[in-house]
Order: C-alpha cells, then sequence, then structure tokens
C-alpha cells in the first residue's frame, strides 16, 4: 500500500478526449437512422454503411450546422475551411478498413470552458474537436471465441471534443466531463444520453514528480460512459503509475480498459502514433467551406448555456448546489424544470421561484426516482400557477409544509385543477382561528397536566409535546405555530 506521504510528492496532468455523437436524424455520409436506441442489429444500415466498392459519401449538413454551434459553446475558434482525411485500420466493425475524420483542418479549432469547481472555477483549454464518423458494435459472447458484428452504429456523426491537459486532478476530471456534458446537452449539439453511449470519454494520465518540467508518459483510458468511472479511473491510474515510478519501473504509453466492477484499469495495446494509421486527404469528400454569416447565425441561434442559467438562478436565490442539481436533471423523463422555474420568476415572483425549486430538488426528484424504479408512470409536475397557489396558502399559513408537499405530490395531477379547492377537498386546509385552537389546547393542557406544569417550571421541551398533541386531536387540520404561540402564553 503506497503511503500519503509518496502520492503528495508527485502530481497528475489528464486530459480528455470525448466523443460526442451529435442529434441528427441520420448519419454523417448515408441516409441511414442515426438513431440506434431499440432498433435490431444490422438493421440501420445501406451500402454506404457497408463500405460496399462504387458508393461515395455525402455529408451531412446538420452535423456540420450542429459542430458549427459546439464550437460556440466551447468559446472556440470555428474554421471557415476544413476537411476530411481517412484514418486507416483494419477491425471487423469498421468495413471499409478505414474512418472518415478530420486531422489537418478541424472544423474546430482553440477554446476554452470555465468549469465549476470547489465554489470557484478552472480553465480547461479545448484544442480542437473534429467532425468523425463512429464506427459499428462488438458482442463478446460469454463463453465462445467468437464475437458479433453490429453495424446499426457505423456512420453515426460524432464531434470529438480534444481538451489541453489542463486538469489537474481526478476530481477536476470529473468537474470537466460534467460541464462538457451541459454544453452539449443545452447548446442541443446532441442528446446526450451517458448511458445509449451518445458521449464517451477518452481520458489520458500521465504522472511526474512536482515541480517537474517535462510531462510523464501517458496512458489512455478507453469509452468511459460515466463521470463517476471518469474520476475511478483517473484516480486508479494516478495511483497504478506512481506505484510504477517509485519500484523503479517505467510507465508504457498504451491505451488501458477500466472494469467498473473491479475498479481497475487494464491494458488493452499498445499506444499508435498518428502514421500508423496511414492518413492521407479523402478524395470523395471536397473542403468544407463556410461563410462568416452562416458561423455568426449559428451562434445568434445558440440556446441559453449553463453559466447563463447558473448565474440568472444564482441572482435569484438559489444555492449552487441546487442549481447544479437542477442542471444535471433537467429533461429527465419529459420534465423541463428549468422552463418550469424560469416561469415561475417570470410569471409569479421570486419567492414562487426558490418555493418551486426547493420543492423540485428535495422531493420531486426523490419521487420521481421511486416511480420510474417502480415502473410508474413519470409524476407530474405542477405548472408555475399551481406553484404559486401552494406557496400563497403556505405563506398564508393555510397549510403546513408537510400539507404543501402532499398537496403538490399526490394531489395535483394536471394544468386545470385549481390549487386551494384541491387543498380542501384532501383535508390540507389547516385553520388559524383563535377560539377554535384555544378550545383544544384546553383539552390538551387538561389531559396533559405534567407537560403543562412542565412547560410553567420552564422546561419549554415540553412545549412541542403539547403541540404534537394539540396537532393529532385536529388531525393536522391547525397552523402549528398559532398553537405554540397559544400554548406559551397560557402556560407562562
Amino acid at each position: 500500500m503506497i503511503s500519503k506521504e509518496i502520492m503528495d510528492a508527485y502530481e497528475t496532468t489528464i486530459g480528455i478526449e470525448c466523443h460526442v455523437q451529435l442529434a441528427t436524424a441520420s448519419k454523417l455520409f448515408a441516409s441511414d437512422d442515426n438513431e440506434a436506441k431499440d432498433a435490431k442489429p444490422n438493421s440501420l444500415i445501406s451500402p454506404i454503411t457497408y463500405g460496399l466498392p462504387g458508393v461515395l459519401p455525402i455529408l451531412n449538413k446538420e452535423a456540420v450546422t450542429l459542430a458549427v454551434r459546439a464550437g460556440h459553446a466551447l468559446n472556440a475558434e470555428v474554421a471557415l475551411t476544413s476537411s476530411f482525411d481517412r484514418k486507416h485500420y483494419f477491425y471487423p466493425d469498421l468495413p471499409k478498413g478505414y474512418q472518415i475524420t478530420q486531422l489537418a483542418s478541424p472544423i474546430v479549432g482553440k477554446g476554452v470552458i470555465l468549469v465549476p469547481f470547489d465554489g470557484g472555477e478552472f480553465k480547461v483549454g479545448i484544442t480542437r474537436a473534429h467532425l468523425e464518423e463512429d464506427a459499428g458494435k462488438l458482442s463478446h459472447l460469454p463463453g465462445s471465441d467468437s464475437s458479433l458484428v453490429d453495424l446499426n452504429r457505423a456512420g453515426t456523426p460524432l464531434l470529438e471534443v480534444v481538451s489541453d491537459p489542463d486538469i489537474k486532478s481526478p476530481a477536476q476530471a470529473r468537474a470537466f466531463a460534467q460541464e462538457l456534458y451541459l454544453l452539449m446537452k443545452y447548446s442541443k449539439v446532441s442528446n446526450a444520453d451517458l448511458y445509449m453511449g451518445n458521449m464517451r470519454f477518452d481520458v489520458n494520465v500521465s504522472v511526474a514528480k512536482k515541480g517537474s518540467k517535462t510531462l510523464g508518459v501517458r496512458a489512455e483510458i478507453k469509452n468511459l460512459n460515466s463521470f463517476r468511472s471518469v474520476e475511478k479511473a483517473a484516480a486508479y491510474e494516478f495511483k497504478r503509475q506512481v506505484e510504477r515510478l517509485e519500484k523503479g519501473e517505467s510507465v508504457v504509453q498504451e491505451t488501458r480498459g477500466w472494469d467498473d466492477a473491479k475498479m481497475r484499469t487494464f491494458s488493452q495495446r499498445s499506444k499508435e502514433d498518428s502514421h500508423d494509421y496511414r492518413y492521407f486527404p479523402d478524395p470523395d469528400l471536397p473542403p468544407i467551406v463556410l461563410t462568416n454569416e452562416f458561423v455568426e447565425q449559428q451562434s445568434e441561434l445558440l440556446p441559453t448555456l449553463p453559466s447563463q442559467l447558473r448565474e440568472k438562478m444564482q441572482s435569484s436565490g438559489l444555492q449552487p448546489a441546487q442549481i447544479e442539481s437542477l442542471l444535471q436533471r433537467n429533461g429527465e423523463n419529459g420534465h423541463d424544470y428549468i422552463a418550469c422555474l424560469i416561469d415561475c420568476l417570470e410569471q409569479e415572483s421570486p419567492e414562487v421561484f426558490k418555493f418551486a425549486a426547493s420543492y423540485i430538488v428535495n422531493d420531486f426528484f426523490s419521487l420521481q426516482d421511486g416511480r420510474v424504479d417502480n415502473g410508474v408512470e413519470s409524476a407530474y409536475l405542477p405548472t408555475a400557477k399551481q406553484f404559486a397557489g401552494t406557496s400563497n396558502l403556505y405563506r398564508d399559513k393555510k397549510i403546513s409544509s408537510n400539507g404543501a408537499i402532499e398537496l403538490l405530490s399526490k394531489q395535483l395531477s394536471n394544468a386545470s385543477q385549481v390549487v386551494a379547492k384541491v387543498a380542501d377537498e384532501s383535508g390540507l386546509m389547516q385553520t388559524s382561528d383563535v377560539a377554535e385552537i384555544e378550545k383544544i389546547v384546553d383539552e390538551v393542557i387538561a389531559a396533559n397536566a405534567d407537560a403543562a406544569n412542565d412547560v410553567r417550571a420552564g422546561e419549554m421541551k415540553a412545549v412541542g409535546f403539547l403541540v404534537g398533541q394539540v396537532m393529532k386531536v385536529s388531525k393536522g387540520q391547525l397552523n402549528p405555530q398559532t398553537v405554540k404561540e397559544i400554548i406559551t402564553s397560557k402556560l407562562s
């Protein structure tokens, strides 16, 4: 077991490459359907996908448009002229024997991402982002020496985003992956479904002594599809490389896989250099030539990005943890939490906005998760008007905090329901009628003389017991704060 003192003598340098599947209807160079979810193997294919002799690729214009928008989201330079190259390697899921990609002239150049982290932020440079087609998928059958090839994914349009080696810890690597995910999701460049592999991260890790002017030999961990695996794989690789160096062994430049069950990386193959792929310009595809007007237009069409949403929500009173939770989960099961909250802010008030955000983060997410886990239809998200009605009832002490949660979670099921009417019919309305409350308080004091005497003697903890008894007798229909005030007044 390597000591903390030894680990602290080293520092890690991390760069991340992310393959982002673009949200186009068809593939990069063919008319095949781009959405492979639930499709039968080898059902979304064509002669171009198979790489049959004589077929010619035709570039998908929408993929170019989305790549340009991604460039703006990455605060990056967009090239007015870019071109495609052929990257040669032989594998069963690549029928042509080469992949069409961009090496010499990528569509997106230098950029920068500001990543929220630990109460502040850090910068990560973007080296480039280039268009390329995906390969197919191999399925390795357990207990068999054979594999099956599914070409549904072959030709899928990808934008490979390559970061500079500016990431200094596994935690920062996770934060960068999360922010890149949000940028691609909110710019609508990708569906950004990690489970479906819409974004796959390759993490490059190197280790060197602190203060060293040269970077260590890097290992690349391929095809990570969760933020957790990005962090855990980087942490494991950091430790593995330090252990090798401490033993006097060298770190080999190689490609490694990640075993999520064993939480460890494993060697796959030696790392190839560009000359191993015999790159050359693709003769079948002309250069992509864009105008300044087109590039500027895509900037103007860019939706509101995470940084802008953070600023808007934070200035309206939300905490950073709430904001990040909302940003990460927005769009789940068709619920647009951000749009709902903005409606609360713009159509109602900042108080309703904060009330709705607290309910969504603290209660609705848990309710939603429970329903989905149990195979139940997605829970209903109240409208801004319903949030306002419920917030007003709670503010006016007509329902309790628990009553507000129950009303929102269980009683409201469509936009046409009137909040006050539902609360009344559901028995959630509280009364603040002093005469009615005093009558029940007197009954409870008489039935709990010992507790009443404790309050008279200055033992204020007993007040809570008496309030609880009053609420029990009234079946929760009284305002607890008013009850407490009356009990204290009577026994002081």
